[in-house]
């Protein structure tokens, strides 16, 4: 690097220095959700930030995402849990669908009118993006958020689709970065769906890691074991207070609140294998595996593995799920090592 390029990149990095004398307001909360036992509110969405919704096809993430839409849309609690906080000046909302035709998004729209009892969908801006090429969807929401000041919300339900490739390492770290940059510039929430692995509960590919990584906060939808006819928000992962599971059902072509509901969480852990566990208890493996040393080599780091799953979880975990939990891990980046014959790490950003 030359010295006029070293100039160049140090008066960026002058202009993106933190100043400890300055005061930096928390970012404003667009989204929040009641939590019952708490008997407070949790944090779904920040101005400046990107969450991610995932779940398997069919597990009602589109009806969900309307739900969120129609709180943000909404001045009332919506289904007695979500409630919408967007900025006068920013009360738009901008909706782009990449994966049904123009009827079903039309229904779409339709819904989250009669969700925010509103007639006037103004405010509600609704784009039907299938027929067009990836890396034009990703122009034509570019162009969208930058051409309107008032917006202040924005979903992309079908992230997978402003890619050719899930498991392009490049073009995942392209898309993530677009979303962390498009966020903090214009200071508006986006929250993005993804579909998981068929087999497992896993964001799919390279895309799916990268966006977790950088994601405010991260909720599944899954059906419920036993009832498809309810399916349940489960918090994977969460930079500040976890908002409680919530399950609904759908009812007249709304989505409608189960009341009373409660997650068996005790039942299923015990039976739950390593790999079928959430992001948030993986990480919360990994902490306590670490904590006993900073780098493990590969024998070593199977057992501590092992020993801290049976503290945490009371059960055992045998060789071949540890073996693919390493193998998760390092492909999520969670687990880092200098070279091939140096030991494990873990990463300093979780």
């Amino acid at each position: 690097m030359d010295s006029s390029t070293t100039n160049k990149y140090l008066r960026i990095a002058e202009s993106l220095k933190i100043n400890p004398e300055e005061e930096i307001a928390k970012p404003p909360i667009v989204l929040k959700q009641k939590n019952l036992k708490s008997d407070g509110y949790a944090t779904i969405g920040t101005l400046g930030n990107f969450s991610v919704v995932i779940g398997k096809a069919k597990s009602r993430k589109t009806f969900f995402v309307g739900a969120l839409a129609s709180s943000v849309l909404s001045n009332d609690l919506i289904l007695n849990k979500y409630k919408g906080n967007l900025p006068r000046e920013q009360s738009d909302v901008a909706y782009f669908d990449t994966e049904q035709g123009r009827f079903d998004v039309q229904r779409v729209q339709k819904r989250i009118g009669r969700i925010s009892k509103k007639d006037n969908l103004k405010k509600l801006h609704l784009y039907h993006l299938r027929g067009i090429k990836p890396i034009e969807r990703c122009n034509v929401i570019k162009a969208v958020i930058y051409a309107n000041p008032n917006i202040g919300y924005v979903v992309i339900d079908g992230i997978r689709d402003l890619v050719s490739s899930i498991n392009d390492e490049e073009q995942a770290t392209e898309i993530s970065g677009k979303l962390l940059k498009w966020s903090e510039e214009l200071n508006i929430h986006i929250v993005v769906v993804l579909h998981q692995n068929k087999g497992n509960t896993f964001a799919r590919g390279h895309l799916g890691t990268e966006l977790i990584n950088k994601a405010e906060l991260v909720l599944s939808v899954t059906k419920q074991n036993g009832n498809d006819e309810i399916s349940v928000v489960k918090p994977e992962y969460s930079r500040g207070i976890e908002p409680e599971s919530f399950a609904f059902t759908i009812v007249n072509g709304l989505p409608s609140p189960v009341d009373k509901f409660v997650e068996k969480t005790e039942t299923r852990m015990r039976k739950l294998k390593l790999i079928e566990r959430s992001d948030n208890e993986k990480i919360k493996l990994l902490r306590d595996v670490f904590s006993y040393e900073k780098d493990f080599m590969y024998s070593k780091l199977k057992k501590q593995i092992q020993l801290s799953y049976g503290k945490l979880f009371k059960g055992h975990v045998g060789n071949n799920q540890t073996v693919d939990f390493i193998s998760e891990c390092k492909s999520k980046k969670w687990l880092s090592q200098a070279n091939p014959k140096a030991g494990y790490t873990f990463s300093s950003s979780l």
